[in-house]
């Protein structure tokens, strides 16, 4: 089978960027062929045959040429259709499977594709990943940034609500364009052309089935996870959080918590704008973004994870890799986390947001080795999540069942 994977970047940027190029290799691995078709970037590791991309877009620039191009490249692209033209009269594929793509590819894509389908008589699939609220959300969160909370306005279709909140890059003209955006292309029916919606939650298949043109067409599907080689590590004293260090990531309230613990040891390992914050809690050791084998390290070795996250999370690849490696997570209760995290089992859960309830648990667990240790050993002998060899065996089955 010929597989089109399509994501705005194509390189390691994010959890989208993990999905598609994980699942690209394992695809191939089963003997499929595999192209993918997304923006040029210098650090690009995935392409197709023709050499066909879109021009690298950077919509944070403060530059003249950007803001006034920024309105027009964000609703529709000619050049995306373009070059995706090039890819799919060459490639020929049976499945375009499609991620990542508001703004800087734009749904025109799909018009191309739908195009190109007709005009070939070929039959292919349109497969959709829901790594976020995108569809249905024109900040793609389903949470305001401005104020922190979460928010469930543009559901249904009432996309102007991101002006009133001004919800992109706290900025209105930036908003205007994504609710313009958003009504343009669900006017079109742009997105009734997917054949079939995976939604990596059943939280997020929720949200996306509120949608009449998406729901019986969704699938809920965790993400899927390398096997780890299941020993158990001598834990040292130090409670790990690795991620984003930004406000929706529940940053805030972790530190709070930081603070009211001096006799915790924390380490936090990641990178993110509230950098700052985190390097002044004198009991929080701030080691910056760490991969491979230094991340696996710190895992393995902390007595527990905390993921307290504030926004609609769906399948956060933390709270997988840390019970993985046996180390239990605290987990915020919401979005999809809870789906995770068997509470009082594998770890424990917490309200979202909530500075006495998580300083409650992790004194908790930081006070009883026994409880972690035993969190940490079920950890290890039955956590368990779809490897790649397997998620591969169910998207084929999608693909052809469409």
């Amino acid at each position: 089978m010929k597989i089109l994977m399509i994501n705005k970047f194509l390189h390691h940027n994010g959890g989208s960027e993990t999905y598609i190029l994980n699942l690209g290799r394992a695809l191939s691995k089963k003997g499929h062929e595999v192209e993918y078709f997304g923006m040029e970037h210098k650090g690009r590791e995935v392409g197709n045959s023709v050499e066909a991309y879109t021009s690298d877009m950077d919509f944070h620039s403060n530059s003249v040429f950007s803001m006034l191009s920024y309105p027009v490249k964000t609703i529709y692209s000619w050049e995306a259709r373009k070059q995706i033209r090039r890819v799919l009269d060459d490639f020929k594929p049976d499945v375009c499977h499609i991620n990542n793509f508001n703004y800087q590819l734009t749904p025109s894509i799909i018009v191309e594709i739908v195009k190109w389908r007709s005009e070939s008589k070929k039959s292919c699939r349109l497969i959709f990943t829901a790594h976020d609220y995108q569809l249905i959300c024109p900040n793609h969160l389903c949470n305001n940034p401005n104020t922190s909370e979460n928010c469930e306005k543009c559901l249904g279709g009432h996309f102007f609500n991101c002006v009133s909140g001004k919800c992109i890059h706290g900025s209105t003209a930036k908003s205007v364009v994504g609710a313009l955006e958003a009504v343009y292309w669900n006017r079109r029916d742009i997105y009734s052309y997917f054949d079939k919606i995976i939604c990596c939650s059943d939280f997020l298949k929720t949200k996306m089935d509120s949608n009449p043109t998406f729901a019986g067409k969704t699938i809920a599907m965790h993400n899927f996870i390398d096997d780890v080689e299941r020993i158990q590590t001598k834990k040292r004293d130090y409670v790990l959080y690795f991620g984003r260090y930004s406000a929706e990531k529940g940053i805030g309230t972790l530190l709070e918590v930081c603070k009211r613990l001096p006799d915790v040891r924390f380490i936090f390992a990641g990178k993110g704008p509230l950098e700052s914050e985190v390097e002044s809690v004198s009991n929080v050791k701030n080691v910056g973004f760490q991969t491979a084998e230094s991340l696996e390290k710190l895992i393995r070795e902390a007595r527990f994870s905390v993921y307290p996250s504030e926004w609609y999370e769906n399948c956060p690849y933390s709270v997988m890799e840390s019970q993985m490696y046996g180390t239990p997570v605290v987990g915020a209760d919401i979005g999809g986390i809870p789906e995770l995290i068997r509470d009082g089992y594998t770890g424990e859960l917490f309200e979202s947001g909530n500075v006495e309830e998580l300083t409650a648990t992790i004194k908790k667990l930081w006070d009883d080795r026994a409880l972690t240790d035993k969190y940490t050993e079920l950890c290890l002998k039955t956590v368990r999540f779809d490897t790649p060899e397997e998620y591969v065996d169910k998207i084929i089955n999608i693909y052809g069942n469409c």
